[in-house]
């Protein structure tokens, strides 16, 4: 008999009886890499032929990264992902290289601006216009409405990489046709989706439009949709623009005499170190690190300890990055762009 549907975590049993088993648990993926393949042509083979693995080897986790455009490998250690390599080229004939990895920063702000933008254009017939005034700040659950504002409907909305974007919606005496709010808060989706500062994802900001122009023939929905982007924009950049990076909280358990080079190496990571503890006889050391600071450290971590030493992380936060990272990042982005 061959079993062509049978995976890890199938069950067989008599038929016509039901037993249910605990599945196995597998831990969690310790290490990340991207992943390159020598040519567009081979990307399909490739994904097939580590799927295949994956369905062997639920450890292997493959995710194909929208945000960051890249294809991440996430395994137990660094042995293991150069296992799958070494099989990819043997047993499929693929050749793949592992990269270093994007980090999914996000973007905030951190003050209150206000600001306005006219989107004007004429080229025989019909035209465009535009006009919006709009106030930008940082939002927080619970926050009161804007006291100095008249609110006609907030539309809170809850965005699918975190953080809430609440739109409100202001205007008195008809300055914008409520019917254009909608473009409006499309043009500010489109900025929030890839932010001013380094294309990453903005969150937690709440926009108000409180004024603004239209006309009778040349208003459209287009018009108000890039006139909200660039107000935004705009705004934005006088709002006090923070840079936010995912932080993980990292568990290493290790010897006592390798204890003090593990902890001098986390420092170098940009670490905080929130704890320390016995267990068993190992010492347990807990700290919350960059994920930009995390790539090979496996490779680092064996090399520090001969071995004895291992760990574990989680996604535990975002948080702002310093002003010289910051700058550093916001200027790498710029020289990605100017290249393209």
């Amino acid at each position: 008999m061959k079993l062509k549907h049978t995976h890890t975590n199938d069950s067989l049993g008599q038929k016509g009886q039901v037993k249910i088993i605990d599945p196995i648990h597998f831990p969690e993926p310790r290490i990340r890499t991207a992943i390159r393949p020598p040519s567009k042509s081979d990307l399909e083979k490739l994904m097939k032929a580590l799927h295949t693995i994956q369905e062997e080897d639920p450890t292997v986790v493959i995710e194909q990264s929208q945000e960051l455009r890249q294809t991440i490998l996430h395994g137990q250690g660094q042995l293991h992902l150069d296992l799958i390599k070494h099989r990819l080229e043997k047993n499929n004939d693929l050749h793949m290289e592992f990269i270093r990895p994007k980090i999914s920063y996000r973007e905030t702000i951190t003050r209150i601006a206000n600001d306005s933008y006219r989107h004007k254009k004429q080229s025989g017939g019909a035209g465009q216009f535009g006009e919006v005034h709009m106030r930008i700040e940082p939002y927080h659950d619970g926050m009161p409405p804007p006291a100095d504002l008249n609110v006609r409907n907030e539309d809170v909305t809850e965005l699918p990489w975190g953080g809430k974007l609440v739109f409100l919606w202001c205007i008195v005496g008809g300055s914008i046709d409520t019917k254009y709010s909608n473009a409006i808060k499309k043009g500010v989706m489109i900025k929030m989706t890839e932010g001013p500062l380094t294309g990453s994802p903005c969150l937690d900001i709440r926009v108000s439009i409180y004024d603004g122009k239209m006309h009778a023939v040349d208003s459209n929905d287009m018009a108000f949709q890039l006139a909200a982007t660039n107000v935004f924009k705009h705004a934005f950049s006088l709002a006090g623009p923070q840079l936010l990076e995912p932080i993980h909280e990292v568990e290493i358990l290790c010897s006592d005499e390798v204890m003090g080079d593990i902890m001098g190496d986390l420092q170098t990571r940009r670490a905080m170190i929130i704890g320390m503890s016995a267990d068993g006889h190992y010492q347990k050391i807990m700290a919350k690190v960059p994920l930009a600071e995390m790539y090979q450290y496996s490779s680092t971590l064996r090399s520090i300890s001969q071995g004895k030493a291992k760990f574990t992380r989680r996604f535990s936060e975002y948080m702002a990055v310093t002003s010289d990272l910051q700058k550093q990042l916001i200027n790498e982005y710029q020289e990605e762009l100017e290249e393209a």
